[in-house]
């Protein structure tokens, strides 16, 4: 009984520590948010004379009243992660989806020899965890490869709009020239489009199935184009110019903390490669871990803790851009 409680403690305190970890994520996430929207670092204003400092300045505001306008964003629904993964499946198929899943670790870690109460663990994590896990893993790899053409994208649209074509033809041009997420997403706010809906609305919905900045300043500025006729082409241009400079930057970070990150790999698998050498030097050694109540406690506050540790480490060689 005093192991189970401990166990349990042990879950709250991790899980404590996760919570607080997202916290500070989302926390960060929207203060750059606010930052891009507000101009704040993404233009060198020194350098912008005249009548283009002036058309900055308004759209700078513009863009920052209209995200100010906006609800608070709530958590987002199971409807919206699997539009944000990209799969054509309804929420009935999810469930029963995380069922299968569910039932099959369930049985997995049974046949295993495990205890109940891991079992039970293994069985909820597997329903609840696992399937949404999935999920955000889909969408975090469908929104790389969106960021990937979306500089490509925009100047496409810009030199199309140039040349005289309207918005939504131009849309339908990257929508079909361009493939993966990017040609999806475009194809599908022409489609709309098409059939009634206005397009800064259909720019609106493709935001909320891609949930990035840039797709977010996207949407605003087709929306106050539509309002307001500013220069539609200018904006993707800036928009576009800001894009490729992030992608060099987050290549020079990654470049630069590739040392620690390696220093982090070699720390957080130091105690696996001990314990697995001291296993086949002297099995009787280290089998109390596995055989002993006592064992057993301990190494299940040592994983514990160590994926705390992994997780803080994460945290501080995971820079953003």
């Amino acid at each position: 009984m005093l192991t189970v409680i401990l166990s349990i403690s042990i879950f709250m305190v991790f899980g404590i520590v996760v919570s607080a970890i997202v916290m500070i994520q989302q926390a960060e996430k929207k203060k750059r948010l606010m930052n891009v929207v507000r101009g704040g670092s993404q233009y060198d204003e020194k350098k912008a004379k005249g009548t283009k400092e002036q058309k900055k300045t308004d759209l700078s505001r513009k863009l920052r009243d209209t995200e100010e306008d906006k609800p608070k964003k709530k958590g987002a629904s199971l409807t919206d992660m699997i539009q944000q993964a990209g799969l054509e499946i309804s929420v009935k198929q999810f469930w029963l989806y995380s069922l299968v899943s569910g039932v099959l670790f369930t049985f997995l870690a049974k046949a295993v020899g495990l205890s109940t109460f891991v079992v039970i663990m293994v069985g909820i994590t597997s329903f609840f965890g696992l399937p949404r896990l999935f999920l955000k893993m889909k969408a975090k790899k469908r929104q790389k490869l969106f960021m990937d053409d979306m500089a490509d994208a925009l100047e496409s649209m810009m030199r199309l709009l140039k040349a005289g074509m309207p918005v939504s033809e131009a849309i339908k041009m990257v929508g079909t020239e361009f493939s993966g997420p990017m040609g999806e997403e475009m194809g599908r706010i022409y489609d709309q489009q098409k059939i009634g809906v206005p397009l800064p609305e259909a720019v609106l919905e493709a935001s909320k199935r891609m949930p990035l900045t840039e797709m977010q300043m996207f949407a605003t500025a087709i929306a106050i184009q539509t309002q307001t006729g500013s220069s539609l082409s200018e904006v993707l241009q800036n928009l576009a110019g800001v894009i490729r400079a992030r992608f060099k930057l987050a290549r020079k970070v990654k470049a630069l903390s590739s040392e620690a990150k390696m220093s982090a790999m070699i720390i957080g698998a130091l105690p696996v490669i001990v314990s697995g050498g001291m296993y086949f030097v002297n099995p009787e050694y280290i089998g109390l871990m596995f055989t002993d109540s006592t064992g057993k406690f301990l190494l299940g506050c040592a994983v514990g803790w160590m994926c705390v540790g992994v997780l803080v480490m994460r945290q501080m060689i995971n820079f953003k851009v």
